[in-house]
Protein backbone atom coordinates (compact mmCIF):
# COMPACT_ATOMS: atom_id res chain seq x y z
CA UNK A 1 0.00 0.00 0.00
CA UNK A 2 1.34 3.43 -0.91
CA UNK A 3 0.15 6.76 0.50
CA UNK A 4 2.79 9.23 -0.61
CA UNK A 5 3.97 9.70 2.99
CA UNK A 6 7.70 9.59 3.73
CA UNK A 7 7.42 9.92 7.52
CA UNK A 8 4.89 10.84 10.20
CA UNK A 9 4.48 13.07 13.24
CA UNK A 10 2.22 12.61 16.24
CA UNK A 11 1.05 16.00 17.49
CA UNK A 12 0.26 15.45 21.15
CA UNK A 13 0.93 16.79 24.64
CA UNK A 14 2.07 15.33 27.92
CA UNK A 15 -0.42 12.91 29.51
CA UNK A 16 -2.50 12.42 26.38
CA UNK A 17 -1.55 8.76 25.87
CA UNK A 18 1.22 9.39 23.37
CA UNK A 19 3.51 6.79 24.97
CA UNK A 20 0.78 4.16 24.60
CA UNK A 21 0.17 5.20 21.00
CA UNK A 22 3.87 4.98 20.20
CA UNK A 23 4.11 1.54 21.80
CA UNK A 24 1.29 0.23 19.63
CA UNK A 25 2.64 1.80 16.46
CA UNK A 26 5.98 0.14 17.10
CA UNK A 27 4.16 -3.20 17.30
CA UNK A 28 3.40 -2.96 13.58
CA UNK A 29 5.86 -4.49 11.17
CA UNK A 30 6.69 -1.50 9.01
CA UNK A 31 6.20 1.41 11.45
CA UNK A 32 8.84 2.87 13.77
CA UNK A 33 8.25 5.78 16.11
CA UNK A 34 11.33 7.46 17.61
CA UNK A 35 9.96 9.11 20.72
CA UNK A 36 10.26 12.85 21.28
CA UNK A 37 12.84 13.37 18.57
CA UNK A 38 12.81 17.16 18.91
CA UNK A 39 12.40 17.61 22.66
CA UNK A 40 14.82 20.49 23.41
CA UNK A 41 16.09 18.74 26.55
CA UNK A 42 16.90 15.32 25.10
CA UNK A 43 16.83 13.47 21.80
CA UNK A 44 14.19 10.78 21.41
CA UNK A 45 14.20 9.52 24.99
CA UNK A 46 15.75 10.69 28.27
CA UNK A 47 19.38 9.67 28.83
CA UNK A 48 19.96 9.02 25.12
CA UNK A 49 22.98 10.65 23.47
CA UNK A 50 21.94 10.18 19.86
CA UNK A 51 19.14 9.04 17.58
CA UNK A 52 19.89 7.15 14.37
CA UNK A 53 23.49 8.31 14.61
CA UNK A 54 22.54 12.00 15.00
CA UNK A 55 23.67 13.61 18.25
CA UNK A 56 21.59 16.18 20.10
CA UNK A 57 24.10 18.91 19.18
CA UNK A 58 23.92 17.94 15.49
CA UNK A 59 20.12 17.91 15.65
CA UNK A 60 20.02 21.35 17.26
CA UNK A 61 22.40 22.74 14.65
CA UNK A 62 20.43 21.34 11.70
CA UNK A 63 17.00 19.88 12.58
CA UNK A 64 16.31 18.79 9.03
CA UNK A 65 19.21 16.36 9.24
CA UNK A 66 17.39 14.26 11.84
CA UNK A 67 14.21 14.27 9.75
CA UNK A 68 16.29 12.96 6.87
CA UNK A 69 17.63 10.15 9.07
CA UNK A 70 14.12 9.25 10.26
CA UNK A 71 12.93 9.06 6.63
CA UNK A 72 15.93 7.08 5.43
CA UNK A 73 16.90 4.78 8.30
CA UNK A 74 13.63 3.77 9.96
CA UNK A 75 12.16 0.29 9.80
CA UNK A 76 9.39 1.06 7.35
CA UNK A 77 7.79 4.47 7.75
CA UNK A 78 9.38 6.39 10.60
CA UNK A 79 8.06 9.17 12.76
CA UNK A 80 8.13 10.84 16.16
CA UNK A 81 6.05 12.61 18.77
CA UNK A 82 5.92 16.43 18.79
CA UNK A 83 4.60 18.65 21.62
CA UNK A 84 3.88 22.38 21.55
CA UNK A 85 7.16 23.22 23.33
CA UNK A 86 9.42 21.18 21.06
CA UNK A 87 11.82 22.76 18.55
CA UNK A 88 9.64 25.33 16.72
CA UNK A 89 11.90 25.27 13.65
CA UNK A 90 10.68 21.78 12.87
CA UNK A 91 7.02 22.76 12.92
CA UNK A 92 7.14 24.63 9.61
CA UNK A 93 9.17 21.86 7.99
CA UNK A 94 6.49 19.32 8.87
CA UNK A 95 3.38 21.39 8.29
CA UNK A 96 4.53 22.54 4.87
CA UNK A 97 5.45 19.01 3.77
CA UNK A 98 2.55 16.97 2.36
CA UNK A 99 4.82 13.91 2.50
CA UNK A 100 4.67 14.13 6.30
CA UNK A 101 1.64 12.27 7.67
CA UNK A 102 0.00 14.21 10.49
CA UNK A 103 -1.54 12.40 13.45
CA UNK A 104 -3.33 14.61 16.01
CA UNK A 105 -3.86 13.07 19.45
CA UNK A 106 -6.02 14.90 21.99
CA UNK A 107 -7.45 14.24 25.43
CA UNK A 108 -9.96 15.94 27.70
CA UNK A 109 -7.80 18.81 29.03
CA UNK A 110 -9.03 18.38 32.61
CA UNK A 111 -8.00 14.72 32.57
CA UNK A 112 -4.61 15.51 31.07
CA UNK A 113 -4.04 18.32 33.58
CA UNK A 114 -4.88 16.14 36.59
CA UNK A 115 -2.76 13.29 35.22
CA UNK A 116 0.15 15.72 34.74
CA UNK A 117 -0.21 16.98 38.32
CA UNK A 118 -0.17 13.40 39.65
CA UNK A 119 2.88 12.49 37.57
CA UNK A 120 4.64 15.56 38.93
CA UNK A 121 3.75 14.57 42.47
CA UNK A 122 4.78 10.91 42.14
CA UNK A 123 7.63 11.20 39.65
CA UNK A 124 6.06 8.33 37.69
CA UNK A 125 5.50 9.09 34.01
CA UNK A 126 5.07 5.51 32.71
CA UNK A 127 3.61 2.38 34.28
CA UNK A 128 4.46 -1.13 33.11
CA UNK A 129 3.83 -3.00 36.37
CA UNK A 130 0.82 -2.13 38.52
CA UNK A 131 2.67 -3.36 41.61
CA UNK A 132 5.00 -0.37 41.20
CA UNK A 133 2.20 2.14 40.82
CA UNK A 134 2.59 5.28 42.90
CA UNK A 135 -0.55 6.99 44.04
CA UNK A 136 -1.30 10.59 44.94
CA UNK A 137 -4.11 13.10 45.06
CA UNK A 138 -3.63 16.64 43.83
CA UNK A 139 -5.17 20.08 44.20
CA UNK A 140 -6.77 21.78 41.23
CA UNK A 141 -5.32 25.24 40.54
CA UNK A 142 -7.77 27.22 38.40
CA UNK A 143 -5.25 29.77 37.13
CA UNK A 144 -2.71 27.09 36.28
CA UNK A 145 -5.37 25.08 34.46
CA UNK A 146 -6.46 28.10 32.40
CA UNK A 147 -2.85 28.61 31.30
CA UNK A 148 -2.63 24.89 30.48
CA UNK A 149 -5.84 25.08 28.47
CA UNK A 150 -4.77 28.23 26.62
CA UNK A 151 -1.51 26.59 25.52
CA UNK A 152 -3.31 23.50 24.24
CA UNK A 153 -5.95 25.49 22.37
CA UNK A 154 -3.43 27.88 20.82
CA UNK A 155 -1.35 24.99 19.47
CA UNK A 156 -4.41 23.16 18.16
CA UNK A 157 -5.53 26.32 16.34
CA UNK A 158 -2.10 26.64 14.71
CA UNK A 159 -2.31 23.06 13.48
CA UNK A 160 -5.88 23.46 12.26
CA UNK A 161 -5.16 26.68 10.37
CA UNK A 162 -2.01 25.39 8.70
CA UNK A 163 -3.65 22.15 7.62
CA UNK A 164 -6.55 24.13 6.19
CA UNK A 165 -4.42 26.66 4.32
CA UNK A 166 -2.16 23.95 2.87
CA UNK A 167 -5.04 21.63 1.97
CA UNK A 168 -3.91 18.70 4.11
CA UNK A 169 -5.84 16.17 6.16
CA UNK A 170 -4.70 14.76 9.49
CA UNK A 171 -5.64 11.52 11.25
CA UNK A 172 -7.37 12.57 14.49
CA UNK A 173 -7.37 10.43 17.61
CA UNK A 174 -8.97 10.91 21.00
CA UNK A 175 -7.56 9.39 24.17
CA UNK A 176 -10.34 6.80 24.28
CA UNK A 177 -9.61 5.75 20.69
CA UNK A 178 -6.29 4.34 21.86
CA UNK A 179 -8.10 1.35 23.33
CA UNK A 180 -9.49 0.26 19.95
CA UNK A 181 -7.44 -2.17 17.91
CA UNK A 182 -9.66 -1.32 14.94
CA UNK A 183 -8.67 2.35 15.17
CA UNK A 184 -4.99 1.37 15.46
CA UNK A 185 -5.28 -0.74 12.36
CA UNK A 186 -7.01 2.15 10.59
CA UNK A 187 -4.10 4.39 11.53
CA UNK A 188 -1.67 1.85 10.11
CA UNK A 189 -3.68 1.84 6.89
CA UNK A 190 -3.49 5.67 6.80
CA UNK A 191 0.31 5.42 7.10
CA UNK A 192 0.47 2.92 4.24
CA UNK A 193 1.37 -0.08 6.40
CA UNK A 194 -0.13 -3.40 5.35
CA UNK A 195 0.40 -5.13 8.71
CA UNK A 196 -2.47 -5.48 11.19
CA UNK A 197 -2.61 -6.07 14.95
CA UNK A 198 -4.69 -8.78 16.55
CA UNK A 199 -4.53 -7.09 19.96
CA UNK A 200 -3.11 -3.97 21.56
CA UNK A 201 0.21 -3.80 23.35
CA UNK A 202 -0.42 -4.57 27.01
CA UNK A 203 2.95 -3.50 28.38
CA UNK A 204 1.81 0.02 29.33
CA UNK A 205 -0.91 0.35 31.93
CA UNK A 206 -3.27 3.24 32.70
CA UNK A 207 -1.72 5.03 35.65
CA UNK A 208 -4.74 6.76 37.17
CA UNK A 209 -7.93 4.92 36.24
CA UNK A 210 -9.97 6.34 39.16
CA UNK A 211 -12.66 8.99 38.58
CA UNK A 212 -11.68 12.62 39.05
CA UNK A 213 -13.47 12.81 42.40
CA UNK A 214 -10.94 10.34 43.81
CA UNK A 215 -7.92 12.15 42.38
CA UNK A 216 -8.67 15.82 43.07
CA UNK A 217 -8.67 16.97 46.68
CA UNK A 218 -10.71 20.11 46.01
CA UNK A 219 -13.07 18.51 43.50
CA UNK A 220 -16.07 20.75 44.30
CA UNK A 221 -13.90 23.85 43.92
CA UNK A 222 -12.70 22.50 40.57
CA UNK A 223 -16.28 22.00 39.38
CA UNK A 224 -17.15 25.60 40.28
CA UNK A 225 -14.02 26.90 38.55
CA UNK A 226 -14.75 24.93 35.37
CA UNK A 227 -18.33 26.18 35.34
CA UNK A 228 -16.98 29.72 35.05
CA UNK A 229 -14.96 28.87 31.94
CA UNK A 230 -16.63 29.80 28.66
CA UNK A 231 -16.40 26.32 27.16
CA UNK A 232 -18.28 27.25 24.01
CA UNK A 233 -16.59 30.67 23.63
CA UNK A 234 -19.95 32.41 23.94
CA UNK A 235 -18.35 35.72 24.87
CA UNK A 236 -16.27 36.00 21.72
CA UNK A 237 -16.84 38.82 19.25
CA UNK A 238 -17.55 37.23 15.85
CA UNK A 239 -15.12 38.51 13.25
CA UNK A 240 -15.94 38.36 9.54
CA UNK A 241 -13.48 41.02 8.42
CA UNK A 242 -11.02 40.11 5.70
CA UNK A 243 -7.44 39.89 6.90
CA UNK A 244 -5.43 42.96 6.10
CA UNK A 245 -1.85 43.31 4.92
CA UNK A 246 0.83 45.45 6.46
CA UNK A 247 0.20 48.49 4.16
CA UNK A 248 3.90 49.39 4.33
CA UNK A 249 3.73 52.05 1.54
CA UNK A 250 1.56 54.14 3.86
CA UNK A 251 4.15 54.25 6.64
CA UNK A 252 5.95 57.55 7.18
CA UNK A 253 9.45 57.96 8.61
CA UNK A 254 10.96 61.10 10.03
CA UNK A 255 13.49 62.87 7.82
CA UNK A 256 16.40 62.11 10.15
CA UNK A 257 15.09 61.01 13.56
CA UNK A 258 14.74 57.21 14.01
CA UNK A 259 10.95 57.37 14.19
CA UNK A 260 8.44 55.55 12.00
CA UNK A 261 4.73 56.39 12.00
CA UNK A 262 2.41 53.52 11.06
CA UNK A 263 -0.93 55.26 10.48
CA UNK A 264 -4.37 53.89 11.17
CA UNK A 265 -6.60 55.45 8.54
CA UNK A 266 -9.19 57.98 9.75
CA UNK A 267 -7.01 58.69 12.75
CA UNK A 268 -5.00 61.87 13.39
CA UNK A 269 -2.73 61.20 10.40
CA UNK A 270 -2.15 64.76 9.20
CA UNK A 271 -1.47 66.00 12.70
CA UNK A 272 1.11 63.31 13.45
CA UNK A 273 2.80 63.83 10.08
CA UNK A 274 3.11 67.53 10.85
CA UNK A 275 4.62 66.71 14.25
CA UNK A 276 7.03 64.24 12.62
CA UNK A 277 8.17 66.88 10.14
CA UNK A 278 8.60 69.47 12.88
CA UNK A 279 10.91 67.21 14.89
CA UNK A 280 13.55 67.61 12.15
CA UNK A 281 12.39 71.03 10.93
CA UNK A 282 11.47 69.94 7.41
CA UNK A 283 8.36 70.50 5.28
CA UNK A 284 5.79 67.78 5.81
CA UNK A 285 5.62 66.96 2.09
CA UNK A 286 9.32 65.94 2.16
CA UNK A 287 8.82 63.15 4.70
CA UNK A 288 9.89 59.75 3.29
CA UNK A 289 6.91 57.60 2.42
CA UNK A 290 5.79 55.06 -0.21
CA UNK A 291 8.47 52.68 1.05
CA UNK A 292 8.44 49.03 0.06
CA UNK A 293 9.30 46.31 2.54
CA UNK A 294 12.91 46.03 1.37
CA UNK A 295 13.51 49.77 1.70
CA UNK A 296 11.88 49.81 5.11
CA UNK A 297 14.06 46.95 6.33
CA UNK A 298 17.12 48.86 5.18
CA UNK A 299 15.86 51.92 7.06
CA UNK A 300 15.37 49.83 10.20
CA UNK A 301 18.84 48.32 9.97
CA UNK A 302 20.32 51.78 9.48
CA UNK A 303 18.43 53.25 12.45
CA UNK A 304 19.41 51.26 15.54
CA UNK A 305 17.20 52.23 18.44
CA UNK A 306 14.37 53.27 16.13
CA UNK A 307 10.79 53.40 17.38
CA UNK A 308 7.72 52.37 15.40
CA UNK A 309 4.43 53.81 16.58
CA UNK A 310 0.78 54.25 15.73
CA UNK A 311 -2.10 56.22 17.21
CA UNK A 312 -5.55 54.84 18.00
CA UNK A 313 -8.66 57.02 17.81
CA UNK A 314 -11.87 56.36 19.72
CA UNK A 315 -14.14 54.25 17.47
CA UNK A 316 -16.97 56.82 17.43
CA UNK A 317 -14.61 59.67 16.50
CA UNK A 318 -12.86 57.53 13.89
CA UNK A 319 -16.14 56.47 12.26
CA UNK A 320 -17.24 60.11 12.17
CA UNK A 321 -13.95 61.13 10.56
CA UNK A 322 -14.27 58.38 7.95
CA UNK A 323 -17.84 59.43 7.22
CA UNK A 324 -16.97 63.10 6.79
CA UNK A 325 -13.72 62.60 4.87
CA UNK A 326 -14.63 59.65 2.64
CA UNK A 327 -18.41 59.80 2.17
CA UNK A 328 -20.12 63.04 3.08
CA UNK A 329 -18.43 65.82 1.13
CA UNK A 330 -17.55 65.23 -2.55
CA UNK A 331 -13.93 66.06 -3.24
CA UNK A 332 -10.43 64.62 -3.67
CA UNK A 333 -10.62 62.36 -0.61
CA UNK A 334 -14.17 61.19 -1.18
CA UNK A 335 -14.99 57.68 -2.37
CA UNK A 336 -17.39 58.94 -4.99
CA UNK A 337 -18.62 55.57 -6.27
CA UNK A 338 -19.23 54.26 -2.74
CA UNK A 339 -20.97 57.54 -1.89
CA UNK A 340 -23.37 57.10 -4.81
CA UNK A 341 -24.06 53.49 -3.88
CA UNK A 342 -24.74 54.39 -0.26
CA UNK A 343 -27.21 57.05 -1.34
CA UNK A 344 -29.03 54.88 -3.88
CA UNK A 345 -28.86 51.34 -2.54
CA UNK A 346 -28.55 51.99 1.20
CA UNK A 347 -30.66 55.19 1.25
CA UNK A 348 -28.05 57.13 3.18
CA UNK A 349 -29.67 60.58 3.74
CA UNK A 350 -26.92 62.81 2.36
CA UNK A 351 -27.24 65.49 -0.33
CA UNK A 352 -26.60 64.57 -3.94
CA UNK A 353 -24.38 67.62 -4.22
CA UNK A 354 -22.70 69.95 -1.77
CA UNK A 355 -23.31 72.41 -0.19
CA UNK A 356 -26.96 71.91 0.68
CA UNK A 357 -28.75 74.56 2.68
CA UNK A 358 -31.12 72.00 4.19
CA UNK A 359 -28.34 69.90 5.68
CA UNK A 360 -28.51 70.89 9.34
CA UNK A 361 -27.39 69.29 12.60
CA UNK A 362 -30.35 66.89 12.72
CA UNK A 363 -29.68 65.83 9.15
CA UNK A 364 -26.03 65.25 9.97
CA UNK A 365 -26.92 63.05 12.92
CA UNK A 366 -29.35 61.02 10.82
CA UNK A 367 -26.78 60.62 8.03
CA UNK A 368 -24.04 59.53 10.43
CA UNK A 369 -26.37 57.08 12.16
CA UNK A 370 -27.23 55.64 8.74
CA UNK A 371 -23.52 55.30 7.96
CA UNK A 372 -22.98 53.41 11.24
CA UNK A 373 -25.78 51.04 10.19
CA UNK A 374 -24.01 50.45 6.89
CA UNK A 375 -20.70 49.84 8.71
CA UNK A 376 -22.29 47.19 10.91
CA UNK A 377 -23.38 45.22 7.84
CA UNK A 378 -20.15 45.95 5.96
CA UNK A 379 -17.83 44.66 8.69
CA UNK A 380 -20.06 41.61 9.12
CA UNK A 381 -19.48 40.67 5.47
CA UNK A 382 -23.08 41.42 4.48
CA UNK A 383 -22.49 44.03 1.76
CA UNK A 384 -20.88 44.01 -1.67
CA UNK A 385 -18.77 47.06 -0.77
CA UNK A 386 -15.17 46.53 0.32
CA UNK A 387 -14.16 46.85 3.97
CA UNK A 388 -11.95 49.87 3.47
CA UNK A 389 -8.97 50.70 5.66
CA UNK A 390 -10.68 53.99 6.49
CA UNK A 391 -13.30 52.18 8.57
CA UNK A 392 -11.91 48.68 9.18
CA UNK A 393 -11.50 47.81 12.85
CA UNK A 394 -8.30 49.12 14.35
CA UNK A 395 -7.67 45.60 15.65
CA UNK A 396 -7.59 44.25 12.08
CA UNK A 397 -5.33 47.09 10.92
CA UNK A 398 -2.80 46.44 13.68
CA UNK A 399 -2.93 42.69 13.06
CA UNK A 400 -2.06 43.50 9.45
CA UNK A 401 0.86 45.64 10.57
CA UNK A 402 2.16 42.71 12.59
CA UNK A 403 2.63 40.69 9.41
CA UNK A 404 5.64 42.91 8.74
CA UNK A 405 6.43 44.19 12.22
CA UNK A 406 4.06 45.36 14.91
CA UNK A 407 4.36 48.91 16.28
CA UNK A 408 6.29 48.92 19.54
CA UNK A 409 4.28 51.91 20.80
CA UNK A 410 0.50 52.21 20.46
CA UNK A 411 -0.68 55.63 21.57
CA UNK A 412 -4.22 56.90 22.07
CA UNK A 413 -5.33 60.16 20.56
CA UNK A 414 -6.40 61.67 23.88
CA UNK A 415 -2.94 60.90 25.33
CA UNK A 416 -1.02 61.64 22.14
CA UNK A 417 0.82 64.76 23.31
CA UNK A 418 2.52 63.01 26.23
CA UNK A 419 3.15 59.84 24.22
CA UNK A 420 4.80 61.63 21.32
CA UNK A 421 6.93 63.72 23.68
CA UNK A 422 8.10 60.52 25.36
CA UNK A 423 9.01 58.97 21.99
CA UNK A 424 10.99 62.05 21.00
CA UNK A 425 12.91 61.90 24.27
CA UNK A 426 13.65 58.20 23.78
CA UNK A 427 15.42 58.93 20.49
CA UNK A 428 17.25 61.94 21.89
CA UNK A 429 15.16 64.71 20.32
CA UNK A 430 13.30 67.66 21.73
CA UNK A 431 9.60 67.29 21.15
CA UNK A 432 7.90 69.96 19.02
CA UNK A 433 4.60 71.41 20.12
CA UNK A 434 1.86 68.84 20.57
CA UNK A 435 -0.26 68.38 17.44
CA UNK A 436 -3.66 70.02 17.40
CA UNK A 437 -6.43 67.85 16.00
CA UNK A 438 -8.68 69.71 13.58
CA UNK A 439 -12.34 68.60 13.56
CA UNK A 440 -13.65 67.46 10.19
CA UNK A 441 -17.08 67.82 8.63
CA UNK A 442 -19.76 70.50 8.65
CA UNK A 443 -20.59 69.61 12.26
CA UNK A 444 -18.34 68.37 15.04
CA UNK A 445 -19.02 64.99 16.58
CA UNK A 446 -19.87 66.71 19.84
CA UNK A 447 -22.77 68.47 18.10
CA UNK A 448 -24.57 65.19 17.36
CA UNK A 449 -23.20 62.68 19.88
CA UNK A 450 -25.64 60.96 22.23
CA UNK A 451 -26.29 57.54 23.75
CA UNK A 452 -27.84 56.29 20.51
CA UNK A 453 -24.73 57.12 18.51
CA UNK A 454 -22.55 55.45 21.14
CA UNK A 455 -24.65 52.26 21.08
CA UNK A 456 -24.57 52.16 17.29
CA UNK A 457 -20.78 52.56 17.24
CA UNK A 458 -20.37 49.81 19.84
CA UNK A 459 -22.43 47.48 17.67
CA UNK A 460 -19.99 48.12 14.81
CA UNK A 461 -16.70 48.19 16.70
CA UNK A 462 -17.29 45.86 19.62
CA UNK A 463 -13.96 44.19 18.85
CA UNK A 464 -12.06 47.46 19.23
CA UNK A 465 -13.94 48.37 22.40
CA UNK A 466 -13.08 45.01 23.96
CA UNK A 467 -9.48 44.62 22.77
CA UNK A 468 -8.42 48.20 23.46
CA UNK A 469 -10.63 48.95 26.45
CA UNK A 470 -12.43 51.98 25.03
CA UNK A 471 -15.15 53.51 27.15
CA UNK A 472 -17.84 55.93 26.03
CA UNK A 473 -16.56 58.77 23.85
CA UNK A 474 -17.39 61.25 26.63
Amino acid sequence: MTTGFDYFVIFAEMRTGSNFLESNLNAFDGIECHGEAFNPHFIGYPNRTDLLGITQAQRDEEPGRLIGAIKGQSRGIGGFRFFHDHDPRVLDLMLDDPACAKIVLTRNPVDSYVSWKIAQATGQWKLTNVKRRRDSTVRFDAEEFERHLARLQAFQLVLLNRLQTTGQVAFHLGYDDLQSVEVMNGLARYLGCAARLEALDASLKPQNPEPLEAKVENYDEMVRALARLDRFDLSRTPNFEPRRGAAVPGYVSAARAPLLFMPVRSGPEAEVRAWLAAIDGVPVETLPTQLNQGALRRWMRGKPGHRRFTVLRHPVARAHAAFCERILVPGPGCYSSIRRTLRKAYKLPIPADWPDAGYDRAAHRAAFAGFLGFLKANLAGQTAIRVDAAWATQAAVIEGMAQFGAPDAILREDEMAAGLAALAGQVGRDAPLAPTVTPVGPFALGDIYDDGIERAARAVYQRDYVLFGFGNWR
